[in-house]
């Protein structure tokens, strides 16, 4: 089983995480504030966390995915330096380090398409981007696709040898300065299969267990998420599915998915597959905030870290940070503060702890055990192993009767447990049991 399989990940935006300037103006001094870092190391840490997924850390001139320079970490959070500081770091306490590979597009500020506009159809990278007869909105005296209608960022053109050769070039320097353990791949839906392949066969020829995860929204994940392309993709679907099922207090919707996605019919798409499952990100509005009732807070994560898939935190969310998409990406993207413990905090952490141990938990199969509009359970099992969730959406108590013998640890308690005898719930709670 490769590192990834078993993961709890935590992801940063790291211009939003240091409170890094909006803009970058290319000629201030290296800031090194990505070394900030390295104080949150000890909570991700102890929080249970095994991997961290950086956003774009790269040139850029504003928000990163516009990015000006693979080659360098932008003068905003520091230099490369920093940031092979900050790398060494979370190895030596035993956490993985993904980077965002944004290979769709570039910046307008990067330096091939810089040539571009200055040379037009007489420059040498012309053909690393499309380019045809007319003008831009920036009025460059030539036309070039832009990502999904936003033409600050430029559409590379993937189908390219040199394109293709050089983006490889960059991720082998990026292991070789920083040891990166895989890469999280912006807008694959956008990536040329042909593309996903070859870049597959580079990174697993850098090192083996290399993770490669793709950012997908909707669709048959398996298009992009199979032996020759990605290891896993975002679970889009299961996010909506999450929030929206309790907000609705309607659990047959996320179940549906769960059972549709990992159940044992012969229909279900990614049975034995390892989707990167979340509740909020960068793009999207915080949990604590999506959330109707926050006493569902914690059952949102119950049902995170023990469902099928890679779970992933986005950075202070584990504290019931709040931020509402409407109000703009800033609001998403807040500098880190650091907090005391919470009841929020200890949770996850318990979850992250035994997702981490348990192989039921990370590779186990799916059945689903009960299930009414307010009241969900499901089992794990992997071979004699196995793990049981138990989560009462609804105020009041509630009973579930599993009959799945004994021999239980609690997750939460440490106590034993004995299945075969009703388990009773008070309101909005949840339980974890494990069989080790």
């Amino acid at each position: 089983m490769y590192w990834y399989e078993k993961a709890a990940v935590y992801h940063i935006y790291p211009l939003g995480c240091c409170g890094c300037p909006k803009e970058n103006d290319f000629a201030s001094e290296p800031s090194h504030d990505i070394l900030k870092v390295i104080d949150i190391i000890p909570h991700i840490k102890e929080m249970g966390f095994t991997a961290i997924y950086f956003g774009p850390v790269f040139e850029s001139s504003a928000h990163g995915y516009d990015t000006a320079d693979y080659t360098k970490i932008d003068r905003r959070l520091g230099t490369d330096e920093d940031f092979k500081k900050v790398c060494d770091e979370l190895h030596k306490n035993g956490i993985k380090v993904v980077l965002d590979g944004v290979f769709n597009h570039v910046g307008r500020e990067f330096w091939a398409f810089k040539d571009v506009r200055e040379k037009k159809f007489s420059s040498a990278y012309k053909d690393w981007f499309h380019i045809r007869d007319g003008n831009s909105c920036y009025n460059d005296g030539f036309y070039y696709e832009g990502w999904e209608g936003h033409y600050e960022l430029v559409k590379l053109n993937l189908w390219n040898g040199d394109v293709k050769n050089y983006i490889k070039e960059c991720i082998t320097g990026w292991v070789k300065k920083f040891d990166i353990d895989g890469l999280r791949l912006d807008v694959a839906y956008c990536l040329e299969p042909q593309f996903l392949k070859e870049l597959r066969g580079h990174c697993k020829w850098l090192k083996e267990d290399f993770w490669l995860l793709g950012e997908t929204l909707h669709g048959d994940y398996n298009r992009w998420m199979n032996p020759e392309m990605l290891d896993s993709v975002t679970n889009y679907e299961c996010y909506k599915g999450i929030y929206s099922a309790f907000n609705s207090m309607n659990m047959f919707e996320i179940a549906h998915s769960i059972q549709r996605q990992f159940g044992k019919e012969n229909w279900c798409l990614y049975r034995g597959k390892k989707l990167y499952c979340f509740v909020d990100n960068h793009d999207v509005s915080r949990i604590a905030t999506i959330l109707t009732n926050k006493a569902h807070l914690p059952l949102v994560y119950t049902l995170l870290f023990t469902m099928p898939g890679i779970p992933s935190v986005y950075y202070m969310s584990e504290f019931g940070e709040e931020g509402d998409k409407s109000h703009g990406d800033d609001a998403l993207r807040r500098p880190y503060e650091k907090r005391e413990d919470t009841e929020l905090t200890k949770h996850i952490s318990a979850l992250a702890k035994a997702h981490t141990e348990s192989d039921a938990l990370c590779d186990g199969d799916y059945t689903q055990l009960a299930l009414t509009n307010r009241q969900y359970a499901f089992a794990r099992a992997a071979g004699e192993k196995g793990a049981v969730t138990m989560i009462n959406a609804d105020e009041g108590e509630y009973t579930f009767s599993v009959n799945y013998g004994s021999g239980w640890r609690d997750v939460f308690t440490g106590e034993e447990a004995d299945l075969s005898q009703p388990v009773t719930l008070s309101g909005y709670s949840s339980r974890v049991f494990v069989k080790e």
